[in-house]
């Protein structure tokens, strides 16, 4: 679809369309600014393009929209959630957060997920489809416009599986660091990965150098495979040996992300299976509070249990953090904002 879809294409892309069209050169640095470095969700935005030829380009390679169709700001913390419309009416869900280095948006890659995580709202209905790389982009221009700040750090840890959608993975991240688009640095992108073992390499041949970050989540196969579909086809050895590879082949310290969920995986006897699982590696270990969601059962563990975790991995020479909670009254676990307004337009269409 690369060669319909405008916004995913290259400068060099989108210079070869120029010249089938018989336009100078420089028209394709033109077009790939509006589209990458200012987001134009339309052509008639290209004030310094022909009128003409936004006529022709808009039927022919129409722009992929992103636009909100819900937005909740916390009360808390400021942190911005939102649900965005894709064009062919589909919704994903995006989380703009602000630190002291500046903002930082958690994007998503896919119109729900298939990966089945029992404590994920994402999976719920299972996936719809892929994003496109230019609607992973468009996430990032779309909260930019709204709220009128620079984003400078990106998470590919909303709805979907980036590794599943690799291809239009690896195009958004030759896009989103070009230094006439966003510009934003590579070293500021963290691409997650449930385990998909395949892709990890993958990732570790493209030469990009984002941080890796896995989602743990069990120290064991037998607690994990509960939890987490994909370790039954990807187990832990598997994982663990492809992510030791990836650290040694790019020198980069790989985060382990794990979501503390009271009385299945937060006991004293996880976190040393943990700690012998990750000794030696170079590895930071993220412990998050679970996002309690209606579909699941699932309880986040009590502060104590959180501290006495995280203090025998130290203990143990793990590196490990637990993650700051932002959001906590706004939905902001990616999924629950969409099924939300799933439920909420079915009732709404049952009672018309």
């Amino acid at each position: 679809m690369l060669d319909k879809d405008i916004k995913s294409m290259t400068c060099a892309e989108i210079a070869g369309l120029c010249s089938s069209l018989g336009l100078p050169s420089y028209r394709a640095g033109q077009i790939f600014e509006w589209l990458q470095k200012r987001g134009a969700m339309s052509y008639d935005e290209m004030t310094n393009i022909p009128l003409s030829l936004r006529k022709e380009l808009s039927v022919k390679h129409p722009i992929r929209s992103c636009s909100i169709e819900l937005k909740q700001v916390s009360r808390i913390d400021g942190t911005v959630k939102y649900l965005f419309r894709l064009s062919d009416g589909n919704f994903v869900e995006s989380v703009l957060m602000k630190y002291k280095y500046g903002y930082s948006l958690c994007v998503s890659s896919q119109v729900g997920c298939k990966m089945g995580c029992s404590f994920c709202a994402s999976t719920k209905n299972g996936c719809v489809r892929s994003l496109l790389a230019s609607e992973i982009l468009g996430q990032i221009h779309a909260a930019q416009r709204d709220m009128d700040v620079r984003v400078s750090h990106v998470v590919m840890m909303g709805m979907g599986e980036p590794l599943d959608n690799f291809d239009n993975t690896l195009r958004f991240l030759e896009l989103v660091g070009d230094d006439k688009g966003l510009n934003i640095s590579l070293r500021n992108i963290s691409v997650s990965t449930c385990g998909l073992v395949p892709g990890i390499y993958r990732l570790m041949d493209s030469g990009f150098p984002i941080t890796l970050s896995v989602s743990l989540h069990a120290p064991n196969d037998e607690l994990r495979s509960q939890i987490m579909p994909v370790n039954k086809r990807y187990p832990l050895a598997q994982l663990i040996k492809a992510c030791k590879e990836y650290t040694d082949r790019t020198s980069r310290r790989i985060s382990f992300e794990y979501a503390m969920i009271k009385g299945v995986n937060d006991s004293d006897t996880c976190a040393r299976e943990l700690s012998r699982l990750l000794r030696g590696m170079l590895c930071h270990v993220n412990l998050i509070p679970a996002n309690e969601i209606s579909e699941s059962s699932h309880k986040r563990s009590t502060a104590d249990r959180l501290k006495i975790f995280s203090s025998i991995l130290m203990n143990e020479g793990i590196n490990v953090t637990v993650r700051r909670s932002l959001g906590s009254d706004i939905d902001a676990s990616c999924g629950q904002l969409r099924n939300r307004h799933k439920k909420e337009n079915a009732k709404k269409e049952a009672i018309t």
